[in-house]
């Protein structure tokens, strides 16, 4: 896959100083193949060849197409994934794509952040 620079308009992207990898989708966002594609080439060059266990803030999302949740289970520099979200909508997005697709490492859904971030550093 080409690197493909991430559209700032619509996520962000950065290490905390603790070695998590964050990633948080803008307001509204309409997410398609492209910003997929986008992200994870954006993760990787943060990663730089190491593993991180990443932290994705979902809760501002407008929606995400088919070709876009198909881009996700292919593998990149996340050892772990939170999906963090906050409505019945964000908690369905998260299940449909748990249950169609086969995640590349452990990823599960959460609606606290505190306990995302407990659970993302207990794989470390």
């Amino acid at each position: 896959m080409d690197p493909v620079a991430a559209d700032a308009a619509k996520l962000s992207i950065g290490l905390s100083d603790g070695g998590l990898l964050l990633l948080r989708w803008r307001l509204g966002v309409h997410i398609q193949v492209e910003d997929a594609r986008a992200a994870m080439a954006q993760v990787n060059e943060v990663c730089q060849q190491e593993q991180h266990a990443m932290l994705v803030d979902m809760a501002a999302v407008g929606s995400v197409s088919r070709e876009a949740r198909a881009v996700w289970p292919i593998p990149c520099s996340a050892s772990r994934i939170a999906l963090l979200g906050k409505s019945p909508v964000d908690r369905v997005l998260a299940k449909f794509f748990l249950g169609v697709h086969v995640p590349p490492c452990p990823t599960r859904f959460f609606t606290s952040r505190s306990e995302a971030i407990d659970w993302l550093g207990a794989g470390a």
